[in-house]
């Protein structure tokens, strides 16, 4: 794109209207001459028919690189084979460009779809003009426009001059599902080629020359910091050219090589201010979770008055643990520093904060800092921080040369953001026939916004209430939070908050069926048989994929001997999701046999991409529920590494079967809601099998 000046930006925004999206940037014409046909922000059209869509978001995995195009493709009625896409470096012209909270699809859909219409509109107006003929008789089709009546075709690099010179529509037609040709396929996707080559660009990969190569050692208790350090030893390794402290609480060491760093950080003898966390452990975090279920709560969600029922009550306490994201490609980025300007590639979700955060801690204006893109070698939330990108923006301020700071997987596990621990207390009360009739949930954790200076709202983080869904028809219920601190620093991990409130409430369901001697498929469905919308949440869906979940798994029929199968749904990011688990037990440990998946999010761009979506969040979220956790000892995580933080191997990976409800709704999230109820639907097998309930995670401690 062309360079786009503040004035000029805000004077387009102002022209545009208030309710044009940002990304939008409208040029007076269509294009600039050496950039072809652009008619916004997320479009280019050469005379050689190459078509270049612009993708304002992080891929890390879960296809954005193909769903996104395919959603401006549609519309601009292209060919899908001339197709061709560009990474969008940080930049004001596309809004917020943070990947996260399943809204890549979700909140691109209407932006690129009109994108495309405007450049459709257009070509279609230049094949006009160039023919003379009136514009109704002309249509796109696959990459050209036609005449009706005569046959004739003008490809879309035919009448990109044409089309560049006209004026950009603020409201263009949209298409209807029914019309979809792109949406809705199973297209491959076009990353994958140059991934399964090792063409692709990742940012571990990524090298400028004359780069040097950094490790930097991090205070390892929470909240600390450097007191001194001797690097007599470290200078002594060959290839060792910079040592220096950085910030308060780390100190870097710049060589000629990844080894070379290592050695050299190995070799530096760092007296560390341990602070007053230095004492802490995961003992006296669950404690004063559990001391806090008393505080003052904000109410999530309420109906009737669970005061004032009486009956058979039952009561169970759930708990959760700091969980780290540990994506396979440990944090690293690579930044050149030039006195009054930086340029940065990191692997990041939020190229906008790495921009405006380095800019701020290298002191000088974030517009001098140029974020680009890498490709993620896995996500989660972690890269929703930054802190890798600034210290290599730091690191090579510091040594005055172009530097690329490498994390070990150490590094990552034990100095990141972690998912809160949590502690819920849960209640029901059942009348004589054994269905319930007053349902409460208390989440006692901390914020993760209100711990990075949002100010809690109403009392409470407002993500919580967020993804604290609560869609099923109890005559009285109570769902509230009580906000507590924790010198553990936060951070979103997939589903954030959902998973935790999920396990805890669709557990506890569970254990109401039971105690009322109910089936737990049929409870649920009593409990949604009535059309409505609860908090926001429709009956309705939740009660489809529930029941898809029930009949793709062949709930209610025989299974094979020593095998048992549980079943759970909740609603988070606006999508709804059930899964049922098929498992048998291996001594006192389960084994998972088979999971059936079922989501509605909506309008599914790629069939492909969301069952890949499913089935990768399965596996995600059973590496949580089985023996991954975080541990605090003396103020450090106790895990390092992935022999003590154990991911689902292949030999324990179960058959996945991925479905969704066909829908023409606008698009829902589809990365992290079929993460919560893997964890309930797992532990309520596991109780369907020994009659033991599991009320902690993770399963195998």
């Amino acid at each position: 794109m062309t360079p786009l000046s503040r004035r000029d930006f805000l004077t387009a925004g102002a022209a545009a209207g208030a309710g044009l999206v940002i990304g939008f940037y409208l040029p007076r014409n269509g294009a600039s001459p050496k950039n072809g046909f652009a008619p916004n922000a997320y479009l280019r059209i050469a005379s050689d028919e190459k078509i270049t869509v612009v993708v304002a978001r992080s891929e890390m995995g879960q296809g954005v690189w193909t769903a996104l195009p395919m959603i401006l493709a549609e519309e601009l009625e292209a060919d899908w084979k001339k197709i061709a896409v560009e990474q969008a470096g940080a930049s004001m012209l596309y809004g917020d460009q943070s990947t996260g909270g399943s809204a890549s699809v979700r909140t691109t859909w209407d932006p690129m779809r009109k994108a495309g219409a405007q450049a459709r509109e257009m070509l279609i107006t230049a094949a006009a003009l160039e023919w003379g003929v009136p514009r109704a008789t002309c249509k796109p089709e696959s990459g050209y426009i036609v005449h009706a009546s005569s046959n004739r075709r003008l490809s879309y690099g035919q009448l990109a001059d044409k089309a560049a010179s006209l004026a950009v529509p603020t409201d263009p037609p949209l298409k209807q599902a029914k019309d979809y040709k792109i949406v809705g396929q199973r297209l491959a996707r076009l990353d994958t080629p140059d991934k399964v080559i090792g063409k692709s660009g990742y940012g571990i990969d990524f090298r400028v020359p004359n780069m040097k190569y950094a490790c930097v050692a991090r205070c390892p208790v929470f909240g600390g910091k450097v007191a001194n350090f001797d690097d007599q030893e470290a200078r002594k390794i060959s290839g060792v050219t910079y040592v220096g402290k950085i910030g308060d609480s780390s100190v870097a060491v710049v060589a000629d090589s990844v080894w070379s760093a290592m050695q050299g950080r190995r070799a530096l003898k760092v007296t560390w201010d341990e602070g007053p966390n230095k004492d802490l452990n995961s003992a006296q975090i669950y404690a004063g979770l559990k001391q806090a279920v008393n505080g003052k709560a904000a109410v999530l969600y309420s109906a009737g008055d669970i005061a004032k029922v009486s009956g058979r009550r039952i009561e169970a306490e759930y708990q959760l643990p700091f969980m780290a994201h540990a994506p396979m490609e440990p944090g690293n980025s690579v930044a050149d520093f030039h006195g009054d300007s930086c340029e940065i590639w990191a692997p990041t979700q939020v190229p906008q904060d790495v921009r405006d955060s380095a800019g701020q801690a290298l002191g000088i204006d974030p517009d001098k800092v140029k974020v680009n893109i890498t490709l993620l070698g896995g996500g989660f939330g972690r890269r929703l921080e930054h802190d890798y990108a600034v210290e290599a923006a730091l690191v090579s301020k510091a040594a005055n040369t172009p530097v690329k700071v490498i994390w070990t997987r150490e590094d990552d596990m034990r100095n990141s953001t972690y998912r809160p621990a949590s502690y819920h207390k849960l209640s029901a009360v059942l009348d004589g026939a054994g269905w319930p009739v007053a349902f409460s949930h208390r989440i006692v954790m901390p914020g993760i916004n209100v711990q990075k200076g949002t100010p809690p709202v109403d009392g409470t983080d407002p993500e919580i209430k967020d993804e604290a869904s609560f869609v099923y028809a109890f005559p009285h219920a109570l769902v509230d939070h009580v906000l507590t601190e924790t010198p553990i620093p936060l951070g979103w991990m997939r589903s954030v908050n959902a998973l935790q409130v999920g396990f805890a409430a669709e557990s506890f369901i569970d254990e109401i069926a039971a105690a009322g001697h109910k089936d737990p498929l049929q409870l649920r469905l009593r409990l949604l048989e009535k059309d409505q919308n609860l908090n926001n949440w429709q009956t309705a869906r939740m009660r489809a994929v529930l029941q898809m979940a029930a009949d793709k798994s062949g709930w209610g029929k025989p299974l094979p001997a020593g095998h048992y199968h549980g079943i759970a749904c909740f609603g988070c990011f606006n999508s709804y999701s059930a899964e049922v688990v098929e498992i048998s037990m291996e001594g006192d440990k389960p084994r998972v046999h088979r999971v059936v998946g079922v989501i509605d999010c909506g309008q599914v761009i790629n069939p492909n991409i969301l069952e890949q979506q499913i089935r990768g969040a399965i596996i995600f979220a059973l590496t949580n529920a089985l023996q991954a956790q975080i541990t605090i000892d003396k103020g450090r995580v106790v895990q390092g590494n992935f022999d003590t933080y154990q991911p689902v191997r292949i030999t324990e990976a179960p058959e996945i079967e991925a479905y969704y409800v066909t829908s023409s709704e606008s698009p829902t999230g589809a990365g992290e809601p079929p993460v919560p109820p893997l964890a309930p639907a797992l532990c309520n097998a596991i109780y369907a099998a020994t009659k033991k309930r599991l009320r902690a995670l993770p399963i195998i401690s």
